[in-house]
């Protein structure tokens, strides 16, 4: 295969097999046909040599930096990359100067790509801007972060986003033979033949990315006993290597956030099996199961309430089991709750009841509290007529006095609109009784 790097160095010794099986063509590219599909409009703009500022968003060991990299090669200008983690302002203008100089001496662009430009804070990132739009650099950005959060609305303006996708198994598993059998860059020289199994457990370890499943494919074959002839890969050799795999996870990124809104959604929609399967994501990646603990008793009261008061008290035991045993033993007592809190009936009343109260206390006037509910502590406020009128519910006959205890330009709302599911029927009933009561004055 011919590389279209010319200048890179011939020697692989040292280098990491993820890297030197980098694609080389377009077509060599695995994966990612949403953007690299034939009439895609990526695709279609790399073909014609057409360079924009963008930014690569996705997973670790998709290719971010390999299409970058292709980018500029297919439109024949100057590739430059550093890295937002050991770059900063200074390096940032040196760059920048150097392509401009290329540009008014030749009139050759420059790529400058960013690796983790998520990394850059918002005055780095501005210091890109008059460079992009004076068109001296085309700016590729690649992040694993979420661009919406993690890069400048005005460099988002001037980049289009692309996402990228994990990598499935099924291309992983193709990347690892291309592997094996690429003499000049792979490991085509070693004569190593490779179950199908032991391909596909490598790619399920690799979650996703090409880098991971590379190198320990690399690693695997380097284990392999010696001898003439050719040298087996099967589920054997990899005892070790892929006992148990780091799933991709980030406690205060994009990817916790996906992961609670599944589980919540999940118990929302009463899927029990979904819930305790987003639960292990989470608990297996390292999240603080006392997070989980309190997510919990929100789903109690914002999506069952009152239809199933005891899902309240469930969370609260759950979360003084989590406190209690730690992990991993806790994770029994979570997965319980997270199971009961599924099956429970739902009513998001409470949930809605509470807003519009606080819209109203927010945005309404303050009115005073009417004077028969205030406490009359002193001589003075019983003067002011404090507490007069006040009717002692349990006094009456049905335990409800005929008062009404909203301001009086409130008087007629209703806040809390409970749903039939459940004991909140119950409880219904029970306000519904009290409100004709009030009704009677």
């Amino acid at each position: 295969m011919n590389s279209l790097f010319p200048d890179e160095p011939r020697s692989t010794v040292g280098t990491p097999l993820s890297e030197r099986m980098r694609p080389r063509r377009l077509e060599d590219v695995v994966g990612q046909q949403s953007l690299l599909g034939s009439g895609r409009p990526l695709r279609q703009a790399l073909d014609r040599g057409l360079l924009h500022s963008l930014v690569l968003w996705g997973p670790p060991g998709t290719g971010k930096t390999t299409l970058a990299r292709l980018m500029a090669t297919v439109a024949g200008v100057d590739f430059v990359a550093f890295s937002a983690v050991t770059s900063g302002i200074k390096e940032i203008k040196e760059v920048i100067a150097a392509a401009d100089g290329r540009r008014r001496l030749s009139g050759r662009r420059t790529v400058l790509f960013i690796d983790e430009i998520h990394r850059f804070n918002k005055a780095q990132q501005d210091a890109f801007l008059p460079h992009v739009e004076a068109g001296t650099i085309v700016l590729i950005g690649a992040t694993t972060e979420n661009p919406s959060f993690e890069v400048n609305s005005a460099l988002l303006s001037r980049a289009k986003v692309y996402v990228l996708e994990p990598l499935t198994s099924a291309d992983l598993v193709e990347i690892l033979r291309r592997a094996l059998i690429d003499r000049e860059h792979g490991l085509g020289e070693l004569a190593v033949a490779a179950d199908d199994e032991a391909l596909a457990a490598l790619a399920m370890h690799a979650n996703g990315d090409a880098r991971i499943a590379l190198n320990l494919l690399e690693q695997a074959v380097a284990l392999l006993p010696g001898g003439a002839g050719t040298r087996r890969l099967d589920l054997a050799a990899l005892t070790g290597l892929i006992e148990r795999r780091a799933l991709r996870y980030d406690k205060d990124g994009e990817e916790h956030f996906n992961l609670v809104s599944a589980l919540h959604k999940s118990v929302r929609n009463s899927d029990a099996d979904a819930a305790v399967y987003w639960l292990a994501r989470m608990l297996e990646s390292g999240e603080d199961p006392m997070y989980l603990a309190r997510r919990f008793v929100r789903m109690a009261s914002e999506d069952i309430g009152n239809a199933d008061p005891r899902a309240l008290e469930m969370t609260l035991a759950a979360k003084d089991a989590v406190h209690f045993l730690g992990m991993p033993e806790c994770n029994a007592a979570l997965a319980q709750c997270a199971i009961y809190l599924s099956a429970a009936p739902k009513s998001n009343a409470v949930y809605l009841a509470y807003g519009a109260a606080a819209r109203d206390a927010l945005t309404d006037e303050a009115a005073p509290v009417p004077l028969h509910l205030r406490n009359a502590p002193t001589r003075l406020m019983k003067a002011l007529d404090y507490g007069k009128d006040y009717k002692y519910a349990h006094d009456e006959a049905d335990g409800v006095s005929a008062m009404s205890c909203l301001p009086p330009h409130l008087e007629k709302r209703r806040y809390y609109q409970p749903t039939d599911r459940g004991i909140e029927a119950r409880i219904k009933e029970a306000l519904e009784r009290a409100r004709r009561v009030r009704e009677r004055e």
